[in-house]
């Protein structure tokens, strides 16, 4: 079987979004009774929309998914695994040549911390956030964008 490229598996919608109606355990837990799985081109979308000098973290992401979507919330482990595919494809592009690619380095985990998980982390996530003005700061053994709630996009 051959692998799939980063830039296949952005582009697989394996039957995404779809909206799921959440049993009493999931709702009482989620604070909500529907939420959407988005597709992973959907998540791209929204990272893609982050403009340099701001930012926008995970929790942000899955707000506009739910408003899109008129749900209560969109995935948390989906929207973090699409994201993280995302990155991976953007700079599988910029391998291929390519400059107008995803800005994922824009995409910050809960409370402004950098992604470990995405390419090259979170190294280079620090120094392209520093070259676009952002100072990172440690907090304990992760590194965070030091009042990164100042240039957060503003979910309506």
């Amino acid at each position: 079987m051959v692998k799939k490229t980063w830039i296949e598996k952005l582009n697989d919608s394996k039957n995404l979004p779809k909206v799921v109606k959440l049993n009493s355990k999931g709702a009482q837990h989620w604070h909500g009774e529907t939420m959407v799985v988005p597709s992973p081109l959907e998540v791209d979308e929204i990272m893609r929309s982050v403009p340099e000098g701001k930012l926008i973290t995970i929790n942000e992401v899955r707000q506009k998914l739910a408003q899109k979507h008129h749900t209560d919330i969109g995935c948390p482990l989906t929207s973090g695994i699409f994201a993280w595919i995302s990155a991976n494809a953007a700079e599988e592009m910029r391998g291929e040549g390519k400059t107008d690619i995803t800005p994922w380095w824009r995409t910050l985990k809960s409370g402004g911390f950098l992604n470990e998980k995405f390419p090259g982390a979170p190294d280079m996530q620090k120094k392209i956030l520093e070259a676009e003005g952002h100072k990172i700061i440690k907090k304990g053994k992760k590194q965070q964008v030091e009042d990164y709630q100042k240039s957060l996009i503003k979910v309506r």
